[in-house]
């Protein structure tokens, strides 16, 4: 994994393009500070080498990390698309969740699904669900994701996660046009998912 660390002093803005990442380190956190994206897509992960990069959220604009909240290793946050967040964010009261703790909660209900293609398909509609859209029989998910990390996500190995993933695509369900770092998928797809609750 390679990142570098988020500045310890608040900023207003901070861009990062897709696939950079930065390291959040806890102990240089101020008390009730957090991150806020203010545009793209991010991906909070666990940086301790016992978890091996472990997913714990997806986050969009608008959503935040409250950062005396973190592991004591701290997270990383990886932009999956243009990425634009600040570190001077005043945490929001009353909102009733927190984001990072919703994402992982709906990630380990999907973890303990009955095997690896009931997984994937209720990853992929939590993942189009919350941060895509439809576009008449297409979903649209705007980043793609790679076999290693929806493994990583399902519990399952990267050779599973492709025959799966093959076998979507040879259903016409999954499609990954070229030149485009989008990810579609159909809509039947993503409406016949299990649902979570």
């Amino acid at each position: 994994m390679s990142f570098r660390f988020l500045p310890d002093d608040p900023v207003a803005s901070i861009k990062l393009r897709p696939g950079q990442t930065v390291m959040v380190d806890p102990s240089a956190r101020r008390g009730g500070s957090c991150l806020e994206v203010l545009e793209g897509v991010a991906r909070v992960y666990c940086p301790c080498e016992e978890t091996e990069g472990m997913t714990l959220a997806f986050l969009q604009e608008g959503d935040q990390v409250r950062t005396d909240r973190l592991c004591s290793e701290g997270i990383c946050v990886e932009a999956l698309t243009p990425l634009s967040f600040r570190s001077d964010a005043e945490p929001q009261e009353g909102v009733g969740f927190d984001s990072v703790n919703e994402w992982t909660l709906q990630l380990l209900r999907i973890r303990h699904l009955g095997n690896a293609e009931l997984r994937l398909h209720a990853l992929l509609a939590l993942l189009v669900n919350r941060l895509g859209r439809r576009c008449g029989q297409w979903c649209d998910l705007p980043f793609r994701i790679t076999h290693d990390r929806i493994g990583e996500l399902i519990g399952s190995t990267r050779v599973t996660s492709t025959r799966l993933i093959s076998k979507l695509r040879n259903s016409d369900q999954l499609d990954t046009p070229s030149g485009d770092n989008n990810l579609r998928l159909s809509a039947a797809l993503i409406e016949s998912a299990p649902v979570l609750g």
